[in-house]
């Protein structure tokens, strides 16, 4: 029975939020843009977990539940992911907090439950999926919306409505501690695995939060939070682009903003980006929540406003719906409009986009017999977080995701040779999660206990290669300075007949890991000792495979003429020890391919390969050479395959136009295996500097032995769009050149006459059409 207008499904959400904002007090309205955290008290320094820097400055805002709550509470901020609690207790509190919450609110509102899913639930005993980065190197979107589907079905089962992922910043640093956390350094790449994932989580009824909007990756020098001084062309053609495709290509409902300013301007306070661009450009309907404590970074660290309430003010007008983690700065908003200070109209705006939020979520349908309605009850509380199909899918994944390198045909090994397994990443688990996921994230915290099963690589060779002999010697700490070990490490070396040297980093919060938020680095060596180990080691004579489980690029040019070969992992998740063992063996064909460059020195950053002309190789005008040592989307197979026959439909086509362009892939070797065929635009000449290349398509094709298949690529005009002189998106007439190939370095180029008029195309074709046939 129908008892209030708000409970009427037969009326749009919008409709009715509408009818429930206009009964609501304006305590009611500020009650439904914050957040409550249950979190410890007291945590103080990043030592003792803080989630982010001054979180001990927050602390002194924090209020009892019942107080937080006392006229409605917007959202529930991480209540499983916190604190190890089994899926039964948490989902047991969180139905206890929204039954006080409804009792506490004159209309019985739950609110939204929010939750990290970077790498999985971060949640006690959830599968931990592999990193982002590792979502890039499949080059495989279908997949990481599966990822997507099953993370959010699992986080729906116990409540939760709300995920803070995917991240879509593009690298533009290496150094930058948050690279594990980003699909990649190229945005066409990065938008569509990113909307991919989208699909997935929100096809479980999650709302998939896009960070950080935007400019976070593009910092100076690498460092977290430090100001982002970018032009505007390079603005929206890089940092702006997989956003937009996410929301208006993948549906995204909820952005989030970055910590960053822009020239000066911190995203929190920007009504450009957040309101103009977000919302009137691309017609973004959704919620935009602040990061944690972004809003009190104002007048804490940015110095824009002269206190919280000012804070509040300058963020609700850019755009900022909702508060997190905590509500602090938008509560203080009742005295501004009281005192005619601030125009309550702009808390009503956030309010209804709110509330829709809510009655699109079910949380605004009428309660049942418990109280409470449906959405906001716990489904399924017994829900295995780390089920047979999950771990299934996280194999899957990082056996996609991991990079052959090098191979001097030492590789798959034999099985029962005397292997030494050696290097800092080879007996800890830990290496292969990501900072956001709950062992790394919440567990270091409480003990060595992981939550689940994770095992290591020198588990994962032993039982891979059952009848070799396999020892093991660490050799070095992953960032300790100590060497002692290393001695060791070269007789175990010497009495093998092949050596697994695992080096690579290890994931945690501000400083305290070698990758991860707050970890930057200022050169791209090896961390810690992991040089010297590796020199050490090399010298010893045995043949090594080396293997960098790590999350960023590590330059490798000093090692890559002695070692038989080199498998690179970016952080491959719980399943990461099978999968790189598997390659190792050869049970898996490596398809992976880079979604960032490996650099062939450890200075010269940064660098990428979307840069012009000027910013690779200088022709003797510096003395820095950045050329990679292994370039974006490269990656070898334990087969061959063969591009040939490429053809266009047409040499030319009109601004307005599109062409056709087709290759013919063969797999030319004994075994079967997976292609990611790549299709690269170049622009020889336009009116402002253009990358010497970008990727416009990419499709993975499966090919049994002597296999062929033709991959056809549809090329709008619209994909050859920029950001001109006059600062608009515009396709240019001229020349362009299509590249397509199994890397960016190696292509076959195929020229297309644009003809027409100068066009300008504020939505344009975000994506490139691919079709196979075998």
């Amino acid at each position: 029975m129908i008892s209030f207008p708000w409970h009427d499904r037969a009326l749009s959400p919008r409709e009715r939020a509408a009818a429930l904002a206009a009964e609501l007090t304006i305590e009611e309205k500020l009650a439904q843009l914050g957040s409550f955290w249950d979190r410890p008290a007291g945590a103080g320094s990043s030592e003792d977990g803080d989630v982010a820097p001054l979180q001990h400055a927050f602390d002194e805002a924090r209020r009892p539940f019942d107080e937080a709550i006392a006229h409605g509470l917007g959202q529930l901020t991480r209540p499983f992911g916190t604190a190890p609690v089994t899926p039964r207790q948490g989902a047991s509190a969180l139905r206890a907090a929204q039954e006080r919450i409804a009792a506490a609110s004159r209309f019985g509102i739950p609110a939204v439950a929010h939750e990290e899913c970077l790498t999985g639930f971060t949640a006690f005993g959830a599968t931990v999926y592999p990193s982002p980065l590792s979502w890039g190197a499949t080059f495989d979107p279908d997949l990481i919306s599966q990822v997507g589907a099953a993370i959010g079905a699992d986080m729906r089962a116990v409540g939760v409505h709300q995920g803070l992922s995917p991240l879509l910043d593009v690298v533009r640093d290496y150094r930058w501690g948050r690279v594990e956390e980003t699909i990649g350094e190229d945005p066409y790449l990065v938008g569509t695995v990113g909307s991919a994932y989208v699909r997935g989580l929100q096809s479980a009824g999650i709302i998939a939060t896009l960070k950080h909007f935007a400019g976070y990756a593009a910092s100076r020098a690498g460092r977290n939070h430090a100001p982002v001084s970018i032009g505007p062309r390079e603005f929206a053609d890089v940092v702006l682009a997989p956003f937009e495709m996410a929301i208006r290509g993948g549906g995204a409902r909820s952005v989030m903003n970055s910590y960053s300013d822009i020239d000066g301007e911190p995203a929190a306070a920007s009504a450009l980006l957040l309101t103009q661009v977000l919302r009137e450009q691309w017609g973004f309907e959704g919620t935009v929540v602040s990061d944690y404590w972004a809003i009190p970074f104002l007048d804490i660290m940015h110095r824009m406003t002269p206190d919280r309430a000012a804070s509040g003010a300058l963020a609700m007008t850019a755009g900022i719906d909702v508060e997190l983690p905590d509500a602090d700065a938008y509560r203080r908003l009742r005295i501004a409009v009281e005192r005619g200070e601030f125009d309550e109209a702009l808390i009503d705006r956030a309010l209804l986009r709110v509330l829709t939020q809510k009655a699109e979520l079910g949380l605004l349908d009428a309660p049942s017999e418990d109280a409470l309605p449906a959405a906001a009850v716990p489904a399924e509380p017994d829900r295995d977080l780390d089920s047979a199909s999950n771990r299934a899918l996280a194999r899957h994944v990082a056996e996609e995701a991991v990079v052959l390198l090098h191979n001097d045909g030492t590789l798959p090994l034999g099985a029962s040779q005397r292997l030494a397994v050696i290097g800092p990443c080879a007996a800890e688990p830990r290496t292969f999660l990501g900072c956001y996921s709950f062992p790394n994230h919440v567990m270091a915290h409480h003990g060595p206990h992981l939550g689940i099963e994770v095992p290591s690589l020198v588990d994962g060779m032993q039982g891979e290669f059952p009848a070799a002999e396999i020892t093991y010697a660490p050799g070095v700490p992953i960032l300790a300075d100590d060497i002692t070990g290393i001695a060791h490490a070269v007789e175990a070396a010497r009495a093998a007949d092949a050596v697994v040297l695992a080096v690579g980093d290890l994931a945690a919060l501000f400083g305290n890991g070698t990758s991860g938020e707050g970890c930057d680095v200022e050169d791209l060596r090896l961390p810690g000792r992991q040089h010297d180990l590796v020199e050490a080691v090399l010298a010893a004579g045995t043949p090594v495979v080396l293997v960098v489980n790590s999350g960023r690029p590590y330059a490798l040019g000093a090692y890559v003429d002695r070692c038989a070969a080199i498998v690179q992992a970016f952080m491959p998740g719980e399943e990461g020890a099978s999968a790189i063992a598997g390659v190792v063996s050869g049970r898996v064909n490596p398809s992976g391919r880079l979604p960032v460059e490996i650099p062939r020195s450890p200075g010269g950053q940064p660098h990428t390969y979307l840069a012009p002309p000027l910013g690779h190789a200088s022709d003797g005008i510096s003395n820095l050479d950045t050329t990679p040592l292994y370039p974006f989307g490269f990656g070898l197979s334990y087969t061959s395959f063969e591009f040939g026959d490429t053809r266009l439909s047409a040499d030319s086509m009109t601004t307005d136009g599109a062409v056709e362009l087709s290759v013919s892939v063969r797999n030319g070797g004994d075994r079967s295996g997976a292609a990611v065929v790549q299709l690269y635009l170049s622009d020889p000449v336009a009116q402002v500097t253009r990358p010497v290349q970008q990727l416009i398509g990419f499709t993975r094709v499966p090919l049994e032995p002597g296999q062929t298949a033709r991959v056809r690529f549809e090329v709008h005009a619209d994909r050859t769009a920029f950001t001109g002189r006059g600062l608009q998106r515009i396709v240019e007439p001229g020349e362009i050149v299509l590249r397509v190939g199994p890397s960016s370095r190696d292509t076959e180029a195929v020229r297309v006459q644009m003809t027409g008029d100068m066009r300008v195309v504020p939505r344009p074709h975000l994506t490139t059409p691919v079709s196979v046939s075998r």
